[in-house]
């Protein structure tokens, strides 16, 4: 006698976890603009690359002889998959069931995943609907008595924000644990109108007498604001083409390097109009922007945070075909001058490019931390030692430019000073401890007061002064390695990423993700 019995119940217990929730639940949840579970898991990944582990996992009800009559799956769908041709290890909640909430070993399958994701060392994807391991109230019934709130997946998920590059995305209502595994991550993604993040739902919230909908609680335009999630995107299908950039960038993990891209943008390309970029009144602003995309390999930046800590703009590219984590500053924004969230996203983000060995060009134009009353009721300084540390934590090659102003503790952490880093400065390049304007009024208080004419002898004083403070004269000191035509910069930075390639060490000292 075969086994072709028990094979023909392995195949009809596949038929029946892919029904997911039922009929009538994938019909609700496609007419909300979603796709369901396996859908998302075959637009995120390569074609037919997806090995399920798990896939019978569920709760099945049996008849008095011991066979199947009826087959819950598991809400959350797991396994192997490939993503621009590189194993990676990905997870779903499937909505459709339970509402992503805690059925069918949701939480024994969480701690595997993590745990193969660091094992095998290859990023981990979670595509986050629902709880994801939460719990549900209803669970009291069934059980009988309530738990004591446990995390045993927590200890995986920390580890691997040192090990392996974690993204998540956020494509539905994601409540509690599933929020706390979205926020848990190198980068994460909500779609916008159709993604909510939230401790706990508008019905909790109700009782304590705010009555709001998902969207005013928890929406993308909140949460892509304030930090807690990166980016916001229109559809599910630019939230996975999101997923395959941000890898494109990265190693699988920590034990190994990221690749050399594409080097047909020639690393001499100059751009005249740089010659004009930084405008000579220092009181107008410009675009950093175009600046950032013109210095690295064309068509190669992809901008993560946009919305939130907003003076500095942050992202991934590519120099000559090298992977490099950008920094720049945004005058646009308190006029460069960092805030609390500035400085969290700089901190976060250099703690990235530590993790995953990615060189750090830095284009300065830094007023200094944010001054005033607010600024300091907000505890401006904490944050901004924060940020010092994650500086002179970094071990990865460092290039910085001064583009225009680097003043105060802000700007004197620009690059770790105990260390060989590269270090430009544009012609439109001026620094010091405090920017002349309202440094005069302190420096030469008593020369500017006991003078006949008091606003006359300030200005004199500003003349004199800033005939000083042309970057050339540092240049004499050799207080900057080089002042540079903005048009050669790109040139420089390839040489720099060339230089910098072997310095790069897998393994290196890594932070994660800093609490």
């Amino acid at each position: 006698m075969s086994w072709q019995p028990e094979v023909d119940e392995i195949a009809y217990r596949h038929a029946l976890a892919a029904q997911l929730g039922g009929e009538e639940k994938v019909a609700r949840h496609k007419a909300a603009g979603k796709l369901t579970v396996r859908e998302r898991i075959d637009a995120c990944t390569d074609k037919d690359s997806f090995v399920e582990v798990g896939s019978l996992t569920g709760s099945g009800q049996y008849d008095s002889m011991g066979r199947l009559v009826e087959f819950t799956p598991s809400n959350l769908v797991m396994g192997r998959a490939r993503i621009g041709g590189r194993h990676v290890v990905v997870v779903g909640d499937d909505f459709t069931v339970r509402g992503g909430a805690n059925d069918g070993a949701v939480g024994e399958k969480l701690i595997f995943a993590e745990k193969m994701a660091h094992d095998l060392r290859l990023p981990m994807v979670r595509l986050v609907d629902g709880t994801g391991g939460g719990g549900s109230v209803r669970n009291i019934e069934t059980k009988g008595y309530t738990s004591v709130p446990t995390m045993k997946v927590w200890s995986q998920v920390v580890e691997n924000l040192s090990t392996v590059p974690v993204v998540s995305l956020a494509l539905g209502s994601v409540a509690g644990m599933g929020a706390a595994r979205v926020a848990s991550s190198h980068y994460s993604v909500m779609v916008k109108g159709t993604s909510q993040l939230f401790n706990a739902g508008p019905p909790v919230v109700a009782r304590i007498g705010q009555i709001v909908d998902k969207n005013e609680l928890g929406g993308s335009q909140v949460h892509t604001r304030n930090g807690v999630v990166d980016d916001e995107v229109a559809t599910e299908e630019e939230a996975f083409e999101r997923v395959r950039r941000f890898l494109s960038y990265l190693p699988s993990s920590v034990h190994e390097l990221p690749a050399r891209g594409d080097t047909s943008d020639d690393p001499k390309r100059r751009d005249e109009w740089l010659l004009a970029a930084i405008p000579r009144d220092s009181r107008k602003v410009y675009k950093i922007r175009p600046i950032v995309e013109c210095l690295v390999d064309r068509d190669s930046f992809l901008e993560i945070g946009r919305q939130w800590g907003r003076a500095i703009v942050t992202g991934l590219a590519r120099i000559n075909g090298w992977p490099v984590a950008v920094v720049a500053s945004d005058p646009y924004f308190y006029g460069g001058g960092w805030d609390g969230p500035s400085s969290e996203k700089f901190t976060r983000f250099v703690d990235l490019a530590q993790t995953f060995h990615l060189p750090v060009v830095n284009l300065v134009d830094i007023a200094g931390f944010q001054i005033g009353v607010e600024a300091e009721k907000a505890g401006i300084m904490r944050y901004g030692v924060r940020a010092l540390a994650a500086v002179y934590q970094a071990t990865v090659p460092w290039c910085s430019i001064i583009i225009r102003r680097a003043y105060g503790v802000a700007a004197a952490g620009h690059q770790h000073m105990g260390r060989f880093n590269f270090r430009y400065a544009w012609p439109s390049a001026n620094w010091g401890s405090l920017p002349i304007e309202g440094g005069l009024e302190v420096a030469y208080k008593a020369e500017i007061e006991g003078a006949d004419n008091p606003e006359q002898k300030r200005n004199e004083i500003e003349q004199r002064v800033r005939s000083l403070t042309s970057p050339f004269r540092t240049a004499e000191a050799f207080g900057i390695d080089e002042v540079i035509d903005p048009r050669h910069t790109r040139a420089l930075l390839c040489e720099f990423a060339e230089l910098a390639a072997p310095l790069r060490e897998a393994g290196a000292p890594r932070f994660g993700l800093r609490p």
